[in-house]
């Protein structure tokens, strides 16, 4: 059993088949504007009323010659009437705009699928440039599979003759005709999109917007032809049963920007974001620069350095420090978060990691930051660790983190990743006035002030801004004395300064939710142990594992550092405890040295988020072996 169902093309003559759900995958060059194809879906399948999730897998090469396997971009969203977690196994309906689209993307599509291949692309000179010796449409290598060959090139150009455009700009419409028969195949409004169309190039080129929605009437036009001569059919997909209010789509991107304009609001706290750009964090400063009327300002620094020191500075000036990057900017950043730390400033840290070590696959999702996070910088230097689960939950893990770095006066790492960045799913909007409040005091009294006495529950010290008559002191890298913030060499002082860092993150245990089991016993045989974007992939699998009467349990992590007080305990109950991770088993590593225990590891590197099937597999291995 897997998240999505294959679609039957030969049952149901003239009706539309109702499905499930259905994974519609789109693939071609970089230039094809493929994720604006897909992110147009998406906005088409949130207003039918479909729960989904998506995965644009863009290149790494910026400029990759056109028509070669390494500019191939891609688009996968799965959609249904059920609740909806990952994006999909593999595609019930392919896209693919030439050859080298085809090549590289024919393995993720569901034996028996739909391929709609632009026949009009595959020209010798294509072939060539995408490694086919001879046309895959004519040589059987495809009998597998669905195969619809159109000249999408030409039906184009036929639709937008009108328009004045010259050929290169009238086949740039391609990609909405395909979506307007896509449109046409699962039922979606063409209204929406077509208005976006208008809105997005009608001001500029009146021209380019009318030939865009012309491709796509034509498109879905051609849809209703198909089925009248070729047996072609249409698809159904119900409503999710939602709870009621108000969405919108939303991207980890996006989840974050807004979790930290509402936390600015929530501490009643100016936010002060700066950064560098970096793929694939950057989306996290493009959003904020348009909510800077919420309390946010951001600043794009000259480098990864800077950038962590102007947040610095914002909190040492009485604002929250927020700063963001990738994990090759992270390591850059790691004196800068190492002086966060020592000099006890409250500190946003966004990692939004992708496949490492180095420059890496910079285009690719991984989970292989969590060392970094919980060790990475000189010296004995602990901080907080939180991961989100989802896009959505970046939202709710962007206002935690601030919540945790005000209250003790540490920084906080947020680990997302590539994929949890850039998918999308819907999300409803909350009501930030129903939202807790973060009270937020910053020390004003002169009378028996020392820079680092400490609060006693939560060990932070006082926050006083700079200027506050009778509150100057001292902050600096080089070790301060534990009341005086004065510079000091005493032996004893920097045992007990470390011995008060570590002690006053290991309180933050006290002050997060108990672990508790997403779905399944508290107890019992197996237990799947999860953090991050592993989410989808592994509440699904373990749904399906549970139908089938398998004893396993999904227990999911946001609190990464420090463990939860209870998690301990929590794993005790089960026989088995098995922990897939986008890395080589680093949480696997954290768990097994904080409680001693023969925990097994589930490791995926390949730059590509955890399949389905793939947990089942190693859960079944476990249960069944």
């Amino acid at each position: 059993m897997s998240e999505t169902q294959t679609l039957n093309p030969e049952s149901g003559q003239g009706d539309r088949i109702e499905l499930e759900s259905a994974v519609v995958r789109f693939a071609g060059d970089s230039g094809d504007g493929i994720q604006l194809t897909g992110g147009q879906f998406t906005v088409a399948s949130a207003l039918a009323g479909n729960d989904l999730t998506t995965f644009p897998d863009f290149p790494a090469e910026i400029r990759a010659p056109v028509g070669t396997t390494y500019g191939v971009s891609a688009f996968q969203i799965n959609f249904g009437g059920r609740r909806i977690n990952t994006s999909g196994d593999a595609a019930d309906c392919l896209v693919a705009f030439n050859p080298a689209a085809l090549k590289t993307n024919i393995d993720k599509v569901n034996r028996g699928g739909l391929v709609i291949v632009d026949s009009g692309n595959f020209g010798p000179r294509d072939l060539k440039k995408a490694g086919y010796e001879v046309n895959p449409l004519e040589d059987g290598s495809l009998e597998g599979w669905n195969v619809v060959p159109i000249d999408i090139s030409r039906l184009t150009l036929e639709a937008v003759a009108d328009s004045g455009l010259g050929k290169v700009d009238a086949l740039r419409c391609k990609n909405f005709w395909a979506l307007g028969l896509i449109y046409w195949v699962f039922g979606r409004d063409r209204a929406p999109t077509a208005e976006w169309i208008e809105q997005k190039f009608g001001r500029k080129d009146a021209a380019i917007a009318k030939a865009n929605v012309d491709a796509l009437n034509a498109g879905h036009a051609f849809g209703e032809t198909m089925e009248l001569l070729q047996d072609f059919h249409g698809y159904r997909v119900p409503k999710a049963e939602l709870p009621p209010g108000l969405y919108r789509t939303i991207t980890g991107g996006d989840g974050f920007a807004l979790g930290l304009a509402a936390a600015a609001q929530l501490t009643e706290t100016e936010v002060v974001f700066a950064s560098y750009p970096i793929t694939p964090a950057s989306p996290i400063l493009h959003h904020l620069v348009k909510l800077t009327a919420y309390g946010v300002t951001t600043h794009q620094a000259e480098d990864e350095i800077a950038a962590a020191c102007v947040a610095i500075g914002a909190s040492y000036g009485g604002a929250i420090g927020v700063t963001s990057s990738s994990g090759p900017g992270i390591a850059l950043k790691g004196e800068a978060i190492g002086l966060a730390v020592a000099a006890e400033l409250p500190l946003v840290i966004i990692n939004t990691q992708r496949a490492g070590p180095s420059t890496g696959l910079p285009t690719k999702t991984e989970q292989s930051d969590l060392y970094q996070a919980v060790f990475g910088r000189n010296g004995d230097t602990p901080l907080v660790v939180l991961a989100p689960n989802s896009p959505s939950d970046c939202f709710t893990m962007a206002i935690e983190a601030t919540r945790i770095a005000t209250r003790y006066m540490v920084p906080v790492m947020v680990l997302s990743d590539g994929y949890i960045a850039n998918a999308s799913e819907p999300w409803l909007i909350p009501d930030v006035d129903s939202l807790p409040r973060i009270p937020v005091t910053f020390r004003t009294d002169p009378e028996g002030y020392l820079p680092f006495k400490r609060d006693d529950d939560t060990l932070a010290r006082d926050w006083a801004k700079p200027g506050t008559p009778g509150l100057a002191h001292r902050v600096g890298g080089i070790e301060r004395d534990s009341e005086t913030g004065d510079i000091s060499y005493d032996p004893a002082n920097h045992q007990r300064m470390t011995d008060f860092r570590h002690a006053k993150v290991a309180r933050v245990a006290q002050d997060i939710p108990p672990q508790t089991v997403d779905q399944g016993k508290e107890s019992g045989r197996l237990a799947v142990v999860g953090w991050g974007s592993t989410y989808g992939p592994i509440k699904r699998a373990v749904t399906n594992l549970r139908a089938e009467g398998l004893d396993v349990s999904h227990i999911h992590m946001r609190h990464i550092w420090p463990l939860p007080e209870n998690l301990g305990a929590l794993l005790d109950g089960f026989d088995q405890v098995l922990v897939p991770e986008m890395n080589t088993g680093q949480l696997l590593t954290l768990l097994r040295a904080t409680y001693a225990k023969p925990y097994e590891g589930l490791s995926k590197v390949t730059g590509q988020p955890f399949k389905i099937a793939e947990i089942e597999a190693a859960v079944r291995s476990r249960l069944e072996g």
